[in-house]
């Protein structure tokens, strides 16, 4: 399983040093503080080079309009959450109760929307706004399902890999779009919100595996 998704097609070029690749992490790093504080608007690629201290020219080399550093950044987070949800191995996770699976992968991406905050305040306001976003957006979404698809298959219960791929695709869209509306409720609601994507997701697992039901009022693991 690949550890990163696929690099920035906005970009000019490639960075093939390490000196170049630090330049680069420092733009879209000044890119990201500015977007949240200023709004993507009204920031200039100017603006990020004299924060970032590099030459307009500099900039320009590997991102050829504010665009491209949008995406880039956009690219950045994607796979920042990509390699937090694929650290366990496939096994390991078909392994896992589909309660504890199910925590897991949701804590996991609330986590990450509360580490990233940027993540929200810079892409949210631009949803529907720029197709080259949608693209990152399906092929990170792509990737995921394929992994979930994998993982549900290793459970064994004999379906055919389509439905596996069908129940990853209804999965990773459904927790990534609840998870996401839920980041501008209020914390207390928010937390409602996962609590009841959590509910839901777990349900629909179990209509497909049946011998991880948990009769109620018996905590795991009880005889």
């Amino acid at each position: 399983m690949s550890n990163s998704l696929p690099s920035p097609t906005g970009m000019r070029r490639q960075p093939r040093q390490a000196r170049s690749q630090e330049r680069v992490n420092r733009i879209l790093d000044v890119a990201e503080a500015l977007f949240i504080a200023e709004g993507y608007n009204a920031t200039t690629t100017s603006a990020i080079a004299k924060r970032a201290k590099v030459a307009i020219g500099s900039l320009y080399q590997f991102f050829p309009d504010k665009a491209a550093i949008l995406q880039g950044l956009a690219l950045r987070y994607s796979d920042l959450l990509y390699q937090r949800l694929s650290e366990p191995a496939p096994e390991t996770l078909a392994a896992l109760p589909l309660a504890d699976y199910v925590d897991l992968i949701i804590d996991t991406t609330d986590q990450f929307f509360t580490d990233y905050p940027g993540y929200y305040a810079i892409f949210m306001p631009l949803q529907g706004t720029m197709p080259e976003l949608q693209k990152i957006e399906a092929a990170a979404d792509a990737q995921l399902i394929q992994d979930m698809a994998t993982e549900l298959s290793l459970r064994g219960v004999g379906l055919d890999a389509a439905d596996y791929e069908a129940m990853a695709f209804v999965l990773v869209k459904a927790i990534g779009t609840l998870l996401w509306l839920a980041l501008g409720q209020e914390k207390p609601f928010r937390q409602r919100l996962m609590a009841e994507t959590k509910r839901l997701t777990l349900q629909y697992l179990q209509s497909y595996f049946s011998s991880d039901l948990i009769p109620a009022n018996v905590p795991a693991g009880a005889d």
